[in-house]
C-alpha cells in the first residue's frame, strides 16, 4: 500500500496546508492536505489516518496531533476535504482540541510531519472527536497493512 499527496512536492508540504495559508478557524490552519491511497489489501473495509508531528516533543512536551480520520472507506481525499461535513468519514480531536484538519504550524524551526494510513478490516466505533488512544484501541487486530508519508514545513 502506498500514500500520496500532491501538496506534497520533494518532501516539502506547500504553503496552503499550513500557517502560510489562507483557511483558518480558531488560529488554525484548516484546509487539509489531498491524500491518495493505493495498494490497499483486497480485504479493506476502510481506512484510519493520523497525522502527527514528533518535532513538537521539545516544544509542546509531547506529540502533536494534527489530523485524526477514521471510517475513510475512499481512496481519495482533495484538498480542504476535511472542512465539509458531508465528507464521509468522522474526525477525531487534534492537539487543539477539534475534530478537524490542523495543520502545520512549527514555532521554532521546519518541522517533519508523518502522515500514517491503515487499511483496516472494519469500520471503527468511534464517535466524532474520539482520541488519538481510542482510535489506537479501536484499531488493535484490525490492521490489514500501514504506509507512511512524510512532508516538512517551514518555520
Amino acid at each position: 500500500m502506498k500514500i500520496s499527496s500532491s501538496g506534497i512536492i520533494n518532501g516539502i508540504i506547500q504553503d496552503e496546508y499550513g500557517k502560510y495559508g489562507s483557511r483558518f478557524e480558531r488560529d488554525m490552519p484548516v484546509y487539509s492536505l489531498p491524500l491518495h491511497i493505493e495498494g490497499a489489501p483486497e480485504n479493506t473495509v476502510s481506512f484510519a489516518i493520523i497525522m502527527d508531528d514528533q518535532d513538537a516533543i521539545p516544544v509542546a512536551g509531547y506529540v502533536w496531533i494534527h489530523w485524526l480520520v477514521a471510517n475513510l472507506t475512499k481512496t481519495e481525499i482533495p484538498a480542504g476535504d476535511s472542512m465539509h461535513a458531508d465528507n464521509g468519514y468522522i474526525q477525531g480531536e487534534n492537539s487543539w482540541h477539534v475534530p478537524v484538519y490542523g495543520g502545520p504550524m512549527p514555532p521554532d524551526r521546519p518541522h517533519t510531519y508523518d502522515i500514517k494510513v491503515y487499511a483496516l478490516d472494519k469500520m471503527l466505533d468511534l464517535k466524532k472527536g474520539f482520541s488519538v488512544d481510542e482510535l489506537y484501541q479501536a484499531m488493535q487486530g484490525h490492521v490489514l497493512e500501514t504506509a507512511e508519508l512524510k512532508g516538512s514545513y517551514r518555520n
